[in-house]
């Protein structure tokens, strides 16, 4: 049965570059839409620039131009960047447009009428160098709940904590440096705290369709802190949508940008439908049997299946079928760096690297659930060379020459019984439902299973041996044409990953684009191929290198050109810089005391009773441990079955109130986030010690 999809990424801000972080979202999504199109849904890919918010202004006041020219300028460079690497939006807009006003004035007095709208008189903080309100983004300081440092007004990267800006400890003005101060202005607020919405988000998160079950857990969190009312509106100077009043009429307040940003979502639609001739109501009224994804990193969590469902549910509007989110990237197992040269550009990248290559990758990497990724370069090279070259590639390199010279271009039969395993794990499903699930690390290890198959195949019947033989003719032409069979099939369970590959496989094999039904039959005997074209060259390291090298010197760090922060903030940053965060230091006995080992978690499972906690059982390679780990609101238990770690295995066994815990397993966390498990590199067996 077809469905109808409408699938979205986050909205790009109109003040920056699109870099390898932020393509983790952008590829994930558009695997998953152009999967569902190959099974023949109909699926809408939209998104658009999210352009409004202070940052918008002053960088053109900055830089001598309009708002507008420079949102414009930035679209260009973003679709550049998207098209850069395939990602094929139905539609990429802008929200600043007619349409998201339209939607975002719709919702708004909807929830007016409904009662939800309060505007009350608070105090702001306001800049006196600059003389202006400050918005929550340039209002910086420590989380009034985790204490993080340096911490935006309106939410906490490290504990993902929504809070007012006056909540913060120690504030400063990111614009001038200078500390705040308070005035009164009057501000419209969203009723997040009303009793209907909070009754209404526990039930739609309790439904595991809309969230995963990681982000299930911290939604809970935040639920039962209690929720806070929404400052929606924001004061002049402000780049956005001036709210209206009763009559219509400006009030002289603004749109606070988070709340314009997700009704993009729905502009960027309308424009489409407009376009295309559909109805944006088939898919937005509340009875619609239409699907809705979001695809989102998990620091705006908050904001998206919070603030929106909400808002969407007492507008009028249905609410999202699924928000699915992503963890960060690192690269080199730690935050991409400019002083590293890590911190890379599409733009960068795409000066010395083929697209496909990270499309591939990040999919390796990537299993749908909230747990972040890392760009290995020196595993970015080998893993390429060593699928996509070595045994992809390498099926059509090795057999598909020998169509063209010894057969005129023309296949013959296949051999059935190689092909089978083939159709069996596509009658399985088994690819199709990862992609589904988005785990699509899962499908392309089934692919490469696969491959090896094919391969093992070639490999056992040598058609260049064959070729030298006389009358083997007629079983050189089968083998080499079931290769050709075989390395089609690869290629449609690819094709979402690798798009512009395949284009260029099916113009070699002279076939029509591949759907997701192509695998039933076999390259028909005589059917004519076009001669081979080298279709992927391996990674060269160097240029791996050079890029790093590159953007070392071009995005090297430079002097903020605000002013100096306020002399009680400096004090307090040179405080923490004279402490030293290693000592005292430990020598070499003291560190062997740790028996450190490598684990295979063999069960994980929720502990009744207990908020934080997940019982994990590990596999030490001959004998099992029983740990209790506080990592639930990190982790879901299905996630971790199978997954090796690291744990103290000779810490004294520790009677708890949920039974003896054995151990303990090493996790990370800072005010930056956590905690996040330690991986071991491939190679690692249950058992062995890290020394």
């Amino acid at each position: 049965m077809s469905r109808k999809i409408l699938v979205t990424s986050a909205l790009p801000y109109a003040n920056g570059s699109i870099h390898l972080g932020h393509l983790v979202e952008y590829i994930q999504t558009d695997i998953w839409a152009r999967f569902q199109k190959m099974r023949g849904h109909s699926c809408v890919y939209c998104c658009a620039d999210d352009t409004h918010g202070t940052p918008i202004m002053l960088r053109a006041e900055k830089e001598g131009i309009t708002p507008e020219q420079l949102i414009d300028r930035v679209w260009h460079e973003h679709k550049r960047d998207f098209d850069g690497f395939h990602v094929d939006f139905d539609n990429y807009y802008s929200t600043h447009s007619k349409e998201t006003r339209h939607y975002a004035d719709t919702i708004y007095t909807r929830l007016k009428e409904a009662g939800l709208i309060e505007i009350r008189s608070i105090e702001q903080y306001y800049d006196p160098v600059k003389e202006m309100f400050l918005p929550d983004r340039f209002i910086k300081g420590e989380c009034p709940k985790c204490h993080a440092k340096d911490q935006y007004g309106d939410n906490c990267e490290a504990c993902g904590a929504a809070y007012q800006p006056t909540d913060l400890i120690e504030p400063y003005s990111a614009v001038s440096g200078a500390k705040p101060v308070r005035k009164s202005s009057d501000h419209h607020f969203f009723k997040l705290s009303d009793p209907r919405c909070a009754d209404f988000l526990k039930a739609w998160i309790a439904d595991p369709k809309h969230v995963q079950t990681e982000a299930a857990n911290k939604l809970g969190e935040w639920l039962q802190a209690g929720l806070s009312d929404w400052d929606i509106s924001r004061d002049a100077p402000y780049f956005g949508f001036e709210i209206p009043d009763e009559f219509g009429k400006s009030t002289g307040k603004y749109y606070y940008v988070w709340l314009d940003a997700p009704i993009g979502y729905m502009g960027s639609f309308q424009n489409y439908c407009d376009k295309n001739g559909l109805d944006f109501d088939e898919y937005w009224k509340p009875d619609s049997e239409a699907e809705l994804y979001h695809f989102i990193g998990k620091d705006i969590l908050y904001f998206h299946a919070l603030f929106w469902p909400a808002e969407l549910a007492h507008a009028g509007f249905r609410t999202p079928t699924g928000v699915f989110c992503h963890g960060f990237l690192t690269v080199n197992g730690t935050k991409m760096s400019k002083s590293r040269g890590t911190f890379i550009t599409a733009e960068s990248y795409l000066n010395h690297l083929n697209p496909e290559w990270l499309r591939y990758y990040y999919a390796a990497k990537l299993n749908g659930s909230m747990e972040d990724i890392d760009l290995n370069l020196e595993d970015f090279a080998a893993r390429v060379n060593s699928d996509l070259v070595g045994k992809y590639v390498n099926i059509a390199s090795r057999c598909a020459g020998f169509i063209s010279k010894r057969f005129e271009g023309k296949l013959g039969a296949s051999d059935t019984g190689a092909t089978a395993e083939f159709f069996a794990a596509f009658a399985k499903g088994e690819i199709a439902q990862s992609y589904e699930d988005r785990d699509y690390g899962r499908a392309l290890r089934e692919i490469m299973r696969l491959a090896d198959v094919a391969n093992q195949y070639i490999a056992e019947k040598q058609p260049w041996t064959m070729a030298k033989q006389e009358g083997r003719e007629a079983e050189l032409h089968e083998v080499c044409s079931t290769a050709m069979t075989l390395f089609r099939d690869l290629t449609l369970y690819l094709k979402p990953v690798l798009p512009k590959l395949a284009e260029q496989v099916e113009a070699f094999l002279n076939i029509p684009p591949l759907t997701w039904t192509d695998t039933w039959t076999p390259l028909p005997a005589g059917h004519a191929i076009k001669e081979y074209q080298h279709l992927m060259t391996r990674i060269d390291p160097k240029k791996i290198d050079t890029m790093v090298e590159e953007n070392k010197q071009s995005l090297a760090p430079t002097p903020d050109p605000a002013p100096v922060k306020h002399a009680e903030h400096q004090q307090n940053e040179a405080k923490a810089a004279a402490a030293s965060p290693w000592e005292p230091f430990i020598n070499i006995d003291d560190f062997t005391k740790v028996d450190l080992r490598i684990v295979r978690i063999a069960n994980a499972e929720h502990v009744e009773g207990a908020d934080k906690l997940l019982k994990l059982t590990l596999d030490l390679g001959g004998e099992t441990r029983t740990v209790f780990a506080g990592i639930k609101a990190a982790y879901a238990p299905e996630t971790l079955v199978g997954r090796l770690t690291v744990m103290v295995a000779n810490l004294a066994p520790r009677k708890m109130k949920f039974g003896m815990s054995e151990g303990m397993v090493l996790a990370a966390s800072d005010e930056r986030g956590g905690p996040f498990l330690l991986s071991p590199d491939s190679g690692a067996q249950p058992g062995m010690r890290i020394k």
